[in-house]
């Protein structure tokens, strides 16, 4: 299966380029991958690039998650750290998927200077 970057994920949401966004669409249209990499970078360019706020970009993940033609790494930690994501908007997604990514590897606590992040099990706030 292929992947896809940052860019072409930014291009299936936003389709503010005509001609990326068809592109974008013929290259997944025989399935993509897409690592959890290239998600948390799209959500960073969404949030700080495109202005969208924590409702938006949840609608977003969750979007991706349920593409017909998209193969998200780790589909479950994702589905979890929107889930937290959702319910904490402050966190951040990125912080959410991270933690949960630990979490999934058996590596807590997830240690943290974020007192907002250090307030949610799983993470010790130093």
């Amino acid at each position: 299966m292929r992947a896809i970057d940052t860019n072409v994920l930014v291009r299936l949401i936003t389709r503010d380029d005509a001609g990326q966004a068809r592109q974008s669409d013929n290259f997944v249209e025989k399935g993509a991958w897409v690592s959890t990499l290239a998600l948390a970078e799209a959500v960073w360019v969404l949030g700080t690039v495109y202005g969208l706020d924590a409702a938006a970009l949840a609608t977003a993940v969750e979007m991706l998650l349920s593409h017909k033609n998209l193969t998200l790494q780790d589909a479950d930690v994702v589905g979890a750290a929107l889930d937290l994501f959702r319910s904490r908007p402050a966190l951040g997604f990125s912080d959410c998927l991270m933690l949960q990514l630990a979490r999934r590897a058996g590596h807590l606590p997830l240690g943290t200077f974020d007192r907002a992040l250090g307030r949610i099990d799983g993470t010790q706030k130093l």
